[in-house]
């Protein structure tokens, strides 16, 4: 696709994932709208889109409130002309044991991760379906098949996106709208909320090894805007986690009850002066990149496959990595 021209609007499109996707589609050519709440890290991204020749919008809000979102929309629009693609990736987590979390910390977790994509969702529908074209994607997780402790809002929120979108993809069908909807579901990635993301570990989380950069999340992202498939697994550890699930989700339980503490946190204390993002965004630009840059691979095959290949090819690499990542963890686990 000719992305030069197409508006394109990001949430949480200040650092992380996010910032890499508004990266990639500058590259592309793309307009943007820039969706967050922290405004430096928003500067920046505009600054990094207008270097590549485009034209960007910044809409500060917070993705919780569903009015802030409208008028962001409303905003985008009138500036940059209607929105061709809008893409769900805002969130924000809490890691602990669920009973060490408060009710208004998983509330607020819940409101920005879930209700900020349906929000966003139902203001890109209100403008889409008065044209009949658009495609909306949601940005999803491995998580949103296979939970993991010590991430409960995070996981229940993913989880739920994928039941809404879900449903709005059979209404859109039922109407015979024109509208694209798909989920892309990404993998253990180096970005800056294991830095910020509010915690109750002893040590400094981490995401669970092996970490790709952000890039590799974008260019997935990217893809699939373009493509729409119904869902797109980004890197071999997602369709490994997401099949090995269905096939064994009780040996995924007891797996994770051993090996989901450590796997979650390096070998350092917790700062205790750290920022938490969970209220109030933490000031700077943080750009994409967290603090795993020395751990994290830029490249993934089997995106390739899924980006060049066949789909007998693709069927063949999902499954002999399932074959391969069960095996290893029987092994591991004997």
């Amino acid at each position: 696709m000719n992305w030069e021209s197409k508006n394109v609007v990001v949430t949480g499109a200040s650092s992380g994932v996010g910032r890499a996707v508004v990266r990639e589609f500058a590259s592309h050519g793309a307009n943007l709208g820039l969706i967050a709440r922290g405004v430096d890290g928003l500067r920046g991204a505009q600054a990094e889109v207008e270097q590549e020749g485009g034209r960007a919008v910044i809409a500060q809000a917070d993705v919780a409130d569903a009015d802030q979102v409208e008028q962001a929309a409303e905003r985008i629009e009138q500036e940059l002309g209607p929105i061709d693609v809008w893409v769900n990736n805002a969130m924000t987590t809490v890691f602990s044991p669920l009973k060490d979390i408060t009710p208004a910390e998983f509330r607020r977790a819940t409101e920005v991760t879930y209700l900020g994509t349906v929000y966003g969702t139902m203001s890109a529908l209100r403008r889409m379906s008065l044209r009949n074209r658009g495609t909306i994607v949601q940005v999803g997780s491995a998580l949103a098949y296979r939970a993991i402790p010590l991430q409960a809002p995070y996981c229940g929120a993913k989880h739920a996106v994928r039941g809404f979108t879900d449903s709005l993809r059979s209404e859109l069908l039922h109407e015979g709208q024109n509208i694209g909807l798909t989920m892309v579901q990404l993998p253990a990635l180096n970005t800056p909320q294991f830095s910020w993301c509010r915690t109750r570990l002893p040590n400094h989380p981490q995401p669970v090894p092996p970490i790709f950069q952000p890039e590799v999340a974008a260019r997935g992202i990217v893809w699939a805007a373009e493509h729409c498939p119904r869902e797109l697994n980004v890197g071999w550890t997602t369709s490994l986690t997401i099949n090995g699930n269905k096939l064994l989700p009780g040996y995924g339980d007891h797996y994770l009850a051993k090996n989901g503490w450590e796997g979650q946190q390096t070998g350092e204390p917790v700062d205790p002066d750290r920022p938490s993002n969970l209220f109030e965004p933490v000031p700077g630009d943080h750009g994409a990149h967290g603090v795993f840059d020395s751990r994290a691979t830029d490249h993934s095959p089997q995106q390739w496959l899924t980006r060049n290949g066949t789909s007998i090819g693709l069927t063949m690499a999902a499954s002999a990595l399932v074959a391969t990542g069960l095996t290893l963890l029987f092994r591991r686990s004997i």
